[in-house]
């Protein structure tokens, strides 16, 4: 059977093909359909067109085999248009189509590509459950309507998609691209669990055409998308590129949301060891150390990305994220998004020198309140020098004993009598200096300074100064470290 053509036709009456066989090619190209058009069960063995069609009633493809490309751009459905359990063995194409009605794509199969780019909704949508083996196009394509979009689909493209109403994305498998998308209403991306049911024969959907991929949804672009409105819940955000997003302290993160995790163990950069501690990081920080010689970070993969971000734009973003964290009383996972943006200050080079010598230091010190083992290594050094300064130099060979000295006038008689107390003394030699008895008055003295306490022992002149610096170091270190306790434990 050769090509069937209907280029231009104008149907008046409905338009009756269900259970047709199309052995050759079928084009349909600027069809009206005054009526209903029925191709309930129909087949086309060869490549459809459909472009720039006017459906004014009901459309019915429900049950339709397409085992070659089908084209739809253009088209208008100003009725209902039903495409549930539709089978398309290549690419589909919706781009530029207005759905005026009801559109309802239920149980879905395509094992191409399915392209919605620019299409127009304007009546109640269902978007699935579908299935595509390779993207599902969304880009451009306006929702006037809440929609609810189903979809298991190795990349799911919103790139400028607007929603101007709530919109539920539910989707598996999925690489989603947010870019420039625009959200006038709570728009929800989720991860589904279970493989989809179709919503009229309650059958598992098909998704054999994707193998077995990870079943999980990532989200690779939010940049220059309004986030007050988006509500991401289960999603990996490992890979996403964030910065340049608007609104960032008013995201909603529901259910495990995962970032990227910086590398572990030592690692050299230069002459010097790095040690990193595990923590939630932004994939734009991952590829700008990889790009600036860090070594253990990943580079960015992607090509058609400018290149990475550098810490100037880094640190307000992980200033919004933490406050979108704290102002979900999530005070512990914040923790992670404040470290970010403090080692971003602290390596942004337009910043004054005095800020990032003092950030340099508070960093070393206890890794900007936030790393205990840190600020406690540094306690427990601080109170072992101070306890050998002590033996070695602070404590004198015995404690001075108080005396009354009598003073004589030249008759012999006592005129007055004074309170003498003698200058401690250190005259012991160096290897007695360290003994048990010494180390345990040593001791004392430090665990006294920690809390902000004096010894009220008898000390040298250098035992002096010892006791007055750690009596200033020592309980500031202990502060520290229970800011940092605190800030992983701290209820919401």
């Amino acid at each position: 059977m050769g090509a069937t053509l209907f280029d231009g036709a104008r149907f008046l009456d409905s338009a009756a093909f269900s259970e047709v066989l199309f052995q050759g090619p079928a084009r349909f190209d600027k069809a009206v359909f005054e009526a209903d058009t029925d191709f309930l069960s129909a087949r086309f063995a060869d490549r459809v067109r459909f472009a720039e069609c006017s459906f004014h009633s009901t459309a019915m493809f429900s049950d339709v085999s397409f085992e070659g490309p089908a084209w739809f751009d253009g088209s208008t459905f100003n009725g209902p248009a039903f495409f549930a359990r539709t089978c398309f063995s290549e690419d589909a194409w919706f781009a530029e189509t207005t759905f005026l009605g009801t559109a309802w794509f239920d149980a879905v199969r395509c094992d191409g590509e399915v392209h919605f780019d620019s299409a127009t909704f304007h009546g109640h949508t269902q978007l699935g459950p579908l299935s595509s083996g390779k993207d599902l196009n969304l880009s451009r394509a306006t929702f006037n309507t809440p929609p609810v979009i189903e979809a298991a689909a190795p990349r799911v493209l919103c790139r400028q998609t607007r929603w101007t109403s709530t919109a539920t994305l539910r989707l598996r498998y999925a690489s989603v691209d947010l870019s420039d998308a625009v959200a006038d209403a709570p728009v929800k991306v989720s991860a589904h669990a279970r493989p989809f049911i179709g919503h009229q024969q309650r059958v598992n959907l098909n998704e054999s055409a994707l193998g077995s991929w990870d079943p999980g949804v990532r989200i690779t672009s939010l940049r220059g998308v309004d986030t007050s409105h988006v509500i991401l819940t289960d999603v990996d955000l490992s890979g996403c590129q964030i910065t340049g997003a608007v609104n960032l302290d008013r995201i909603r993160l529901e259910g495990r949301c995962t970032f990227a995790s910086s590398p572990t163990g030592w690692h050299w950069r230069r002459w010097r060891p790095f040690r990193w501690t595990r923590r939630r990081i932004l994939a734009e920080e991952q590829h700008w150390r990889a790009t600036s010689g860090y070594p253990g970070w990943v580079a960015d993969p992607t090509t058609d990305t400018p290149g990475p971000a550098g810490p100037e734009t880094l640190a307000p973003t992980y200033r919004h994220l933490r406050k979108s964290f704290e102002d979900a009383k999530n005070e512990p996972d914040a923790a992670d998004f404040y470290y970010g943006e403090m080692e971003m200050r602290r390596h942004d080079r337009q910043r004054p020198r005095a800020e990032r010598v003092l950030l340099a230091a508070y960093w070393a010190l206890s890794g900007y309140g936030m790393r205990a083992s840190r600020v406690l290594g540094w306690l427990a050094a601080a109170m072992a020098v101070s306890i050998v300064l002590l033996m070695s130099l602070g404590l004198p060979d015995r404690t001075p004993r108080e005396g009354v000295k009598q003073i004589s006038n030249s008759t012999g008689q006592v005129a007055m009598a004074v309170i003498e107390k003698p200058e401690p003394e250190l005259t012991l030699p160096l290897d007695r200096r360290f003994t048990a008895k010494r180390f345990d008055q040593a001791l004392q003295i430090m665990l006294n300074s920690v809390v902000f306490r004096s010894s009220g022992q008898n000390l040298t002149t250098w035992g002096t100064y010892t006791e007055m610096l750690s009596r200033t170091a020592e309980p500031l270190l202990l502060g520290l470290a229970v800011l940092a306790v605190r800030g992983r434990i701290k209820r919401g």
